[in-house]
């Protein structure tokens, strides 16, 4: 065995100690921990605020409110849950309700919560077991080994007069699936909470989710009414938002907002930091056409961030934020009858005081439905079912009462057919408009955009100041008409890349944006982004082995990964072994980067090996978990070397599959049981040795 020296040793400390506090978030030392210090530790500017504003008792009190909905958000789909729930709270049981961002408050004066009042938590799982951005500190804070509440008149049960509802948003393809509202729940019950109802779980792995979350809530009602002594009256709509036109504005004065993010964006001031909420217009460097097909699209996409200040790194993501095709918005405005005033300035202000405004205004209707609301996505039933007071007919208002009640109707009329709001109004009214329904309701009933994350596929190490992303145009046929399904972003990305080549589509279903942006300010081929960090990282020694299984786009962070090491190769560093699985249709059309990975082999030598899986060039479908069984001795060998396994792809089967395989090819070549190969995987998980980068 080698002889270690000293440096060794201090290295091999180091990665000790920092791998425990990875691992127990630092709870070994830092037993006493509060909420607002763990808020301070992550966002400087809210560690300043004072106790009042960020104390929930204090708000709930001052806005005389009965129930709190938190969430905790990543996609936007969980804030959207709450905001329902808050909603029906109040227009079926009469509750005096508010939605809160778990962020915005310290909450270690929960052991002071009211007995009279009910905390909803919707929460979110992301990733692989993490909490949402926003709610990672509560999360930290409410599940550690010993939180500090600010009175602690019963250090055993300190939350005993808190009452609690609790729902999860999950994908069972995921290992840990749901388990952020599983730990919350068993903290809370800990703490001395008292649970109302089951804990819900929606599921997106199955396609369950909405029908999982409207399910749970009707017998959560039931349970809810009964423990809080409250009766289910006629529900009305009663607006949180007030829409007003400006007849005294037009889109010509400067302080109307027709898309931008905030005011520096519209002012033409934007600087760092660029975060989720104020992205950066980066110009696109170089977009070009990866597949060699008539009928799909794959884009190479370079970034320019050199005036930014954004850092990135290796396996990072980059987030862009979309807007709704010309297509899809004509037809959102058409069938609400607001065609003709898509240009007239309106005011959206609060009539709840709890209640936020979710973009900047004043605006116009076409920039509302352009750049903020997710009109093109899943159809809720119980959005249809809110909109039949509004119906053009009779004969409408009971197909849409239909809809909304039926669930089955529903999954054959709107579900199969991939119908987006518009398109389902439009079937149901025969080209009727829906002028009678409240703008405030659309606000407040459909999502709002989010970005779309795309992983990084290429090296910082290479090149810091310009990520690439590598994109698969979504196209879906539908059963309903001849329009396929479209991805917004994607479609966006593909129509600027004709646009910056001043190509025109002629494609029969091609779909084309705003791509010059608010005023003109992303002409040149720029767009709205930020980054997001990830855990999904080489190794941090350059000399360990990585074995990388990655099928279609799954490549993107790999080819970063395969530079990274190439270039550490050229200039003299030692590196590991890099064995990449790939897989796509066949080699002559979707072969991704075919002409690089050559290239890089001839650099790497014997030290990058790549195996490929073409779905349908033989007799029978071969895929990227059969090609790893027959490389099972190399696999194996690899792996006792130290390998990091990595998985970057579709979560619902392939992660699977691979997941495994790789169990099995560790028994086989091992001669252990199958059930130890299954936990030499899992230990791997816990070990960071094997990670994934997947969606569903």
């Amino acid at each position: 065995m080698a002889q270690l020296d000293a440096f060794d040793l201090f290295i091999l400390g180091a990665v000790f100690v920092g791998t425990v506090a990875y691992f127990t978030k630092g709870t070994l030392w830092a037993k006493k921990r509060t909420a607002s210090a763990l808020v301070g530790k992550s966002n400087g500017t809210a560690a300043v605020a004072s106790t009042a504003t960020r104390s929930i008792i204090t708000k709930l009190q001052n806005s005389d409110r009965d129930v709190v909905v938190f969430y905790g958000s990543q996609t936007g789909t969980a804030e959207d849950y709450a905001s329902r729930l808050a909603k029906e709270g109040h227009s079926r049981f009469g509750l005096k309700t508010m939605v809160a961002d778990i962020e915005e408050y310290d909450l270690e004066d929960l052991d002071t919560f009211p007995e009279d009042k009910v905390a909803i938590f919707v929460m979110a799982t992301y990733g692989e077991g993490e909490p949402t951005d926003n709610a990672a500190s509560f999360y930290e804070f409410i599940t550690g080994e010993d939180p500090q509440f600010s009175e602690m008149e019963d250090p055993e049960k300190p939350l005993k007069n808190l009452k609690y509802v609790a729902f999860g948003l999950g994908n069972n393809t995921y290992e840990h699936y749901n388990v952020v509202i599983a730990r919350l729940n068993e903290a809370l019950l800990r703490l001395g909470a008292n649970r109302i109802g089951e804990v819900g779980m929606g599921d997106d792995g199955t396609g369950t989710m909405e029908e999982d979350f409207l399910s749970w809530k009707e017998e959560m009602w039931s349970e809810f009414s009964k423990h809080v002594g409250v009766q289910e009256r006629e529900a009305v709509y009663e607006p949180a938002l007030k829409v007003e036109e400006k007849d005294g504005l037009t889109t010509d004065d400067a302080n109307v907002f027709l898309g931008e993010f905030n005011k520096a964006h519209l002012q033409g001031t934007q600087s760092a930091p660029f975060l989720p909420h104020n992205p950066y217009i980066a110009p696109i460097t170089s977009s070009r056409e990866l597949f060699k097909s008539d009928s799909r699209n794959c884009l190479h996409v370079e970034i320019d961030l050199e005036d930014s200040k954004l850092k990135f790194t290796t396996g990072d993501h980059v987030a862009i934020w979309p807007q709704n095709s010309d297509k899809e918005v004509d037809r959102f405005l058409s069938v609400l009858g607001l065609t003709e005033k898509r240009d007239t300035v309106i005011s959206v202000t609060a009539i709840d005081p709890t209640a936020k405004v979710p973009f900047p205004n004043p605006t116009t209707y076409d920039a509302v439905v352009r750049y903020h609301l997710e009109i093109c996505g899943v159809v809720s039933r119980q959005f249809l079912a809110s909109l039949a007071p509004y119906a053009p007919s009779d004969e409408a208002k009971a197909e849409i009462t239909k809809l909304g009640n039926e669930k089955d109707y529903f999954s054959e009329v709107v579900s199969s057919r991939y119908l987006n709001i518009a398109q389902v109004l439009q079937r149901i009214a025969g080209g009727a408009t829906w002028s009678s329904v409240p703008f405030p309701l659309i606000i407040e009933s459909i999502n709002h955009i989010q970005p779309r994350y795309y992983s990084i596929s290429s090296s910082s190490y290479v090149d810091k100041s310009k990520p690439h992303i590598t994109v698969v145009v979504e196209s879906i046929p539908t059963s309903e008409t001849a329009d396929p399904l479209k991805g917004v972003a994607s479609n966006y990305l593909l129509d600027l890349k004709y646009k910056q080549e001043g190509i025109n589509n002629s494609s029969p279903s091609a779909v084309s944006y705003a791509t010059g942006g608010p005023r003109g300010k992303y002409v040149g081929s720029k767009i709205p982004v930020h980054i997001r960090h990830s855990n999904f990282k080489l190794p941090s020694n350059p000399a360990t082995p990585i074995i990388m299984v990655g099928p279609g786009t799954g490549v993107a962070p790999f080819r970063g990964f395969v530079h990274e090491r190439a270039a550490q190769a050229g200039a003299g560093v030692p590196v590991g072994t890099s064995l990449l699985f790939f897989g796509s249709r066949n080699r002559t059309e979707d072969f991704l980067y075919s002409e690089e990975w050559e290239a890089l082999g001839e650099k790497l030598g014997e030290k990058f090996k790549l195996v490929t899986a073409f779905s349908r060039e033989g007799p029978e479908k071969v895929y990227v978990q059969h090609r790893l069984v027959e490389n099972a001795d190399l696999v194996n060998k690899l792996l006792l070397d130290g390998a990091y396994f990595y998985v970057c792809g579709d979560a619902s089967r392939m992660a699977k599959d691979v997941s495994a395989s790789l169990a099995k090819i560790i028994a086989q070549q091992r001669g252990i049981a199958e059930e130890q190969g299954e936990e030499i995987v899992k230990s791997m998980r816990a070990q960071n040795l094997y990670q994934e980068d997947v969606w569903s």
